[in-house]
């Protein structure tokens, strides 16, 4: 049975789970899903075609599935599809993809902290941390278990690699690699994130491994084609592979370091 505030208002067409708790003054939508052990605070506001996951929390004021900001925006039905054991805190907006049948993904176990934005066509995967005011533009990829610090801004269609570390009020212009800490106007990667790596189980030889290819990509004096050939003679281990593969489907560069940087 859902706990359902009397001050609440939620559409009879909505599907709701088992032990679903809504809060005071919350509204919930016509075409809304919230899985089982949701926990829905006061004053949210969720609508449009918008799926919440299994015991998801989500605070004071958030307001998920509003209408793409996107000028190319048409009509018809675009989504949200949000996954299990998320924390979403306070004032966050989310909003829902811009072409028909486009959606706005967030996986499973993920910390948005309060004020967040995320807008249309962001795919954000499992374990991230966005902090406070983080502010992701439309088409953003943040993979597993990167963090975003507060006050972050990212510019449409980049991409954040998974266990990347983006320190707070950086402005990211291009797509930064996974393994490494960037900061700065723009976001620039500037040492691999052995912290976090260690952390999250990474062997002393894996975190070697991600250390000579930062050394190859952003210290040896070559080009991103020149560095890259050197990696891919590397034994290809997951992490080879995954920041290969990244650079390759780089859409608008991978983020590096100033030449002076990159010397040595």
């Amino acid at each position: 049975m859902a706990n359902i505030h009397p001050t609440a208002i939620v559409s009879s067409k909505a599907s709701i789970g088992d032990d679903v708790t809504v809060g005071p003054f919350s509204i919930i939508g016509d075409n809304v899903t919230l899985h089982n052990g949701c926990k829905i605070g006061s004053s949210v506001t969720i609508q449009g075609y918008t799926e919440i996951g299994a015991n998801c929390k989500i605070f004071t004021g958030a307001v998920i599935g509003s209408l793409t900001q996107d000028l190319k925006y048409k009509g018809g039905k675009t989504f949200i599809k949000i996954g299990a054991e998320n924390t979403i805190r306070e004032y966050i907006t989310i909003n829902s993809g811009t072409a028909e049948g486009e959606t706005t993904y967030i996986g499973n176990k993920n910390l948005l902290m309060a004020y967040v934005h995320i807008a249309h066509n962001c795919h954000i995967g499992n374990n991230v941390i966005i902090s406070n005011v983080g502010t992701l533009a439309g088409h953003v990829i943040v993979e597993d278990f990167a963090v975003i610090g507060g006050l972050v801004g990212i510019h449409q269609f980049c991409r954040i690699g998974k266990h990347a570390i983006i320190g707070g009020c950086s402005k990211v212009t291009k797509d930064i690699i996974p393994y490494v800490m960037a900061d700065g106007h723009p976001a620039l990667p500037f040492a691999v994130n052995k912290v976090g790596l260690n952390r999250r189980g990474f062997s002393s030889e894996q975190i070697k491994v991600v250390e000579t290819i930062y050394k190859h990509l952003f210290r040896s004096g070559h080009n991103v084609s020149e560095a890259l050939k050197l990696i891919e003679e590397m034994e290809q281990t997951e992490e080879v592979l995954s920041i290969t593969n990244f650079i390759k489907q780089a859409e608008r560069g991978i983020a590096r370091p100033k030449d002076k940087q990159r010397q040595g």
